[in-house]
């Protein structure tokens, strides 16, 4: 870390612990999708049979000698390597346990399988489907209601990822406290963010995206209502350079979003058209950086991607993986205030996250305790809560 911290860092070896749950029962679950997902041949079939015994029951090894991203990783993990997976940073082993599932399937190397995301089949049926068609017939019904409402109800979209028409659904019956209760918000800064794009404004947003799919749809859905009512001048899509964590988006998502708008009726369409236009013209810019899928909070982040949010009227983090490394993959006691755990980034910050893991911070005394007493711990990794979270 880029600072000296007292909380702890969260590891996969308690039992019964979330993160233990993801290493030892998650990740051979998805490499077992990921084998029947396409026609791999022996040689990837063995890589993947070799990945799940060493992330089970070995230890961690280095790359490969001839790895093209070789020196990063060993400087990201020269403590871990000969560590099993579950005494290793939650954070660096899941992030490395994709790094090698690649390579496992050939992605990275030269040959029939380069470049083919093996996460692409789930990203597409998340597309193609009758919920996410309902979910864009929504926009019709929302935009005859007040610019306000829209705005709001779009947020929420964003913020719940796939539940977007429930969002809308919020929205429609009132704001204010009632709202926030209804979508199980357990903070919310949304009158901030709005704060920092003003209507007749020209800001910049960037906006880093979390997962594909049905949850890049409302993302890219808010960046257009932003964009077309004045609030945003310009916005700048940062995606992963590769695939990463299942579904997270990479350049050729945001393609598949935009043209899943485009083919789609009413306002959706109208959606899909104004972003493809705007891409062309470069009021929304897509970018990738490297440091996106590191093993590392955004704390250590290099130079130039500082300066990318350094250059922004705000930057909104979205998803769970962006919050653990924009506030530390640690134990910190729920009160931290958002505030001091973001003090480092060089710009408004905000994040619109729905609760998948352990970490959490900026929760007033009397809101935690309430949420332990009903649901004991598992409100922080169900995905049934979430939180907007902001600092100017």
């Amino acid at each position: 870390m880029s600072d000296a911290v007292e909380a702890p860092v969260i590891l996969s070896n308690e039992p019964g612990s979330f993160p233990r749950s993801v290493l030892a029962e998650r990740h051979p679950a998805l490499i077992k999708k990921v084998r029947d997902a396409f026609p791999y041949g022996p040689e990837q079939h063995r890589a993947l049979d070799a990945l799940l015994k060493q992330a089970t029951e070995g230890v961690i090894e280095p790359p490969g000698p001839d790895a093209h991203d070789r020196r990063l990783w060993e400087a990201w993990g020269r403590d871990h390597v000969g560590l099993s997976w579950f005494d290793v940073p939650f954070l660096w082993a899941e992030s490395y346990f994709y790094r090698q599932l690649l390579t496992a399937v050939g992605y990275f190397e030269a040959g029939p399988w380069q470049g083919i995301d093996p996460f692409r089949p789930f990203k597409q049926a998340e597309l193609h489907t009758a919920e996410a068609d309902e979910e864009l017939t929504a926009l019709d019904r929302l935009a005859l209601g007040p610019v306000e409402e829209q705005t709001q109800a779009l947020l929420l979209g964003s913020l719940w990822g796939n539940r977007a028409d429930l969002g809308f659904r919020i929205a429609a019956s009132g704001g204010g406290t009632d709202g926030a209760a209804v979508s199980g918000l357990v903070a919310d800064d949304s009158a901030l963010l709005w704060s920092l794009l003003p209507e007749q404004g020209a800001a910049t947003l960037c906006l880093v995206a979390d997962n594909a799919g049905r949850e890049l749809l409302p993302d890219l859905i808010l960046i257009d209502h932003l964009m077309r009512h004045q609030r945003v001048e310009r916005a700048v899509l940062h995606v992963k350079p590769y695939p990463y964590y299942v579904s997270d988006a990479m350049t050729a998502d945001v393609i598949d979003c935009l043209r899943r708008l485009s083919g789609a009726r009413g306002v959706a369409a109208e959606v899909g058209e104004r972003l493809w236009s705007a891409m062309g013209t470069g009021r929304i810019t897509v970018r990738s950086h490297t440091f996106s899928c590191a093993p590392l909070p955004y704390a250590d982040m290099p130079d130039d991607l500082r300066q990318d949010f350094a250059d922004a009227t705000v930057t909104v983090m979205k998803g769970d993986l962006n919050y653990r490394r924009l506030v530390g993959d640690r134990l910190w006691p729920a009160s931290t205030p958002f505030e001091e755990r973001t003090a480092y980034f060089p710009g408004p910050v905000a994040a619109l996250r729905t609760l998948k893991s352990d970490v959490i911070v900026g929760l007033d005394e009397r809101t935690e305790a309430a949420l332990v007493a009903e649901h004991g711990q598992e409100w922080r990794t169900s995905g049934t809560h979430a939180l907007i979270q902001a600092r100017r």
